[in-house]
């Protein structure tokens, strides 16, 4: 039984050439018969240059990322479902409800489109399950050896809930640091596939949309949550040494309350690397009063991508905004920036 599809594209042998980014026809059948297919939802069927939609009164919220990661495909995701929830985890950590994403793929000649139709589908799934349509978008091919496959770059656009504004220098001493769950799990699962740095585990990515456990914090602890993020490149240490200098404080946390993986600690272990480095994309970080600690401690508990939430630590005074950890033997060490590129192309 053929593959072939009434438009002509062969999915299981065919490759991305020069005309499918000319477009003429070529395109037209690239964009009808993969993204449109993966994609579709009312915006794209209309096939404007752009998208119309209604959104709620409030402040806008909007967010743009590019993705480069390497491998293409990972174990628990591809660069097509991260591009989705990265974005929309930008917007949610911001308190704002995500409502539509854009995207945009530059593709290098040559590429099968098997796996670009196995891209798009993921992304498409990943859009559906979070209930944030990908409106609108945009497809370039360069020429072979100009690129590394595929390329996406995606906006994300959101409303806030009114009266609603969380912002790093709202963070006070004696605050609490909470964070959702384990760290480490996507650099670690992206690294396993490396050819460079092969290694056996059964570890995926934690590669997640955190919109609906965003809004279960901001209903919980409105008043006391100060800022969320998601730690992305850098890890958890590039997080809180941004909130500390944006904050002009610091944070003293506990090793024991971080939550690492034993797969995770191990192949950082291994590879010489800090788990607080390693880079996450189904996490948040949050500073909460702590009057409002417990109320959003249980909310993140009661979802199923913060049941392994805990309190690592807490914001003190420190002109120096240094981010202080007591180890497990206490003692104590700095968690600084990262120094250098530790893991190039993670996301």
């Amino acid at each position: 039984m053929s593959v072939r599809t009434h438009r002509g594209l062969d999915l299981r042998n065919g490759r991305i050439d020069l005309s499918h980014g000319s477009g003429g026809r070529a395109m037209a059948q690239l964009i009808a018969d993969i993204f449109h297919a993966a994609l579709d939802n009312p915006w794209l069927r209309r096939g404007n240059d752009q998208a119309a939609f209604e959104v709620a009164a409030g402040r806008m919220v909007m967010t743009t990322d590019a993705y480069v990661v390497s491998p293409l495909f990972f174990p628990g995701g591809d660069i097509g479902s991260l591009a989705v929830h990265g974005t929309i985890n930008d917007v949610a950590v911001g308190g704002a409800r995500p409502l539509y994403l854009s995207a945009s793929f530059i593709i290098e000649e040559g590429f099968p489109l098997a796996d670009l139709k196995r891209i798009a589908d993921s992304m498409g799934a990943a859009a559906r399950g979070a209930g944030v349509p990908v409106v609108t978008g945009d497809t370039k091919v360069v020429e072979r050896g100009k690129a590394d496959g595929v390329f996406i770059t995606t906006t994300g656009v959101g409303v806030l809930p009114a009266g609603l504004d969380l912002s790093a220098e709202k963070a006070r001493p004696g605050d609490r640091v909470i964070l959702s769950g384990t760290i480490g799990d996507h650099g670690v699962a992206i690294m396993s596939k490396r050819q460079n740095l092969s290694f056996e585990t059964d570890l995926v990515s934690d590669s997640a949309p955190l919109h609906d456990l965003a809004a279960a914090m901001v209903d919980a602890g409105r008043e006391g949550l100060r800022v969320m993020r998601d730690p992305t490149r850098g890890g958890l240490a590039a997080t809180l040494n941004e909130l500390a200098h944006q904050a002009r404080i610091g944070f003293r946390l506990s090793e024991e309350a971080v939550p690492v993986k034993p797969e995770v600690a191990g192949a950082c272990e291994l590879l010489g690397l800090d788990p607080l480095h390693v880079a996450n994309e189904g996490k948040l970080v949050a500073v909460v009063s702590p009057q409002a600690v417990g109320p959003v401690l249980a909310a993140m508990r009661a979802h199923p991508l913060g049941r392994d939430a805990s309190i690592i630590g807490e914001a003190i005074e420190d002109d120096h905004s240094f981010v202080q950890m007591t180890t497990a033997f206490g003692g104590g060490r700095m968690v600084d920036w990262l120094s250098g590129e530790q893991l190039p192309r993670i996301c």
